[in-house]
């Protein structure tokens, strides 16, 4: 599996398509990232031949699915709605803090495979393959909200707790 780029966050924006995979194959894989409720409506990207980004399919109801590339460490298949989009920026960007003033929401029910639950610099652990998720993007302390910090296989808890990129992770479908 090949490492990502040296990006200290989740960014999903990069989660587009491997390069020269049929567009039929990308929209399955985006479209099982999500709720159908959502995917129905969703706007669909991937890449092209050369890795460019594509719109596979427009949507109306403000999430964006992606295939993601199972090729590479951190890029899962996931849906985002425009909050979600928008704390994914900041930290590109790498601002303080995410400025989204709603709560984000991703959908990872395909699961994901990531470097690390605790750190998202860490990039010498050993991949940790994850199942169907959700996160909500905002500002999590585990001081104020009682929430764990430690990764669990159901439940939820604080991901990347005491970092900029802190969200809440829940296990399971919605």
């Amino acid at each position: 599996m090949q490492q990502p780029d040296d990006h200290s966050h989740m960014d999903i924006d990069e989660s587009g398509g491997a390069a020269g995979e049929p567009a039929e194959v990308q929209m399955a894989r985006a479209v099982a990232a999500g709720p159908l409720h959502v995917t129905n409506s969703a706007r669909i990207v991937g890449a092209d031949a050369q890795g460019k980004r594509m719109v596979l399919r427009e949507g109306s109801n403000g999430f964006t699915c992606q295939p993601g590339n199972p090729k590479v460490l951190g890029r899962p298949a996931s849906c985002a709605n425009e909050a979600a989009r928008q704390w994914s920026a900041d930290m590109a960007a790498h601002k303080a803090k995410p400025t989204n003033a709603e709560p984000g929401i991703i959908y990872m029910l395909a699961g994901a495979t990531q470097g690390s639950v605790s750190d998202p610099s860490d990039k010498t652990s050993p991949p940790i393959t994850i199942g169907p998720h959700w996160m909500i993007m905002m500002p999590f302390d585990a001081k104020t909200t009682g929430l764990p910090v430690t990764y669990s296989d159901t439940g939820a808890y604080i991901m990347w707790a005491g970092t900029r990129s802190a969200h809440l992770h829940i296990m399971g479908r919605p």
